[in-house]
C-alpha cells in the first residue's frame, strides 16, 4: 500500500529543524519499505513511521512525530 504523509505539526518537528529535510526524507524511505522505523539522524533513536502509526489504528497520545491521527 502506499501512503502519502504530510508534514509533521511544527510542534513535532519545526521546519526550521537543522536535520528537518534528513529526517523527512529517512521518514519518506522507511515507509516506501513499509518499515516500522528509522533512525533519527541525530541521536540514532528509532521513530516509528507513520506506516506503524496507521496499522497500530490510532493515537497513544504521547505527541509521535509522525502520528496521523492527532492534529495539535
Amino acid at each position: 500500500m502506499q501512503y502519502q504523509f504530510p508534514v509533521p505539526h511544527p510542534s513535532r518537528l519545526a521546519p526550521d529543524h537543522p536535520q528537518f529535510v534528513e529526517i523527512m526524507q529517512r521518514h519518506e524511505a522507511a515507509c516506501q519499505q513499509q518499515q516500522p522505523t528509522y533512525p533519527d539522524p541525530e541521536t540514532g533513536y528509532p521513530v516509528m513511521t507513520a506506516v506503524f502509526h496507521l496499522e497500530r489504528g490510532f493515537c497513544c497520545g504521547s505527541g509521535c512525530r509522525h502520528c496521523p491521527y492527532q492534529k495539535d
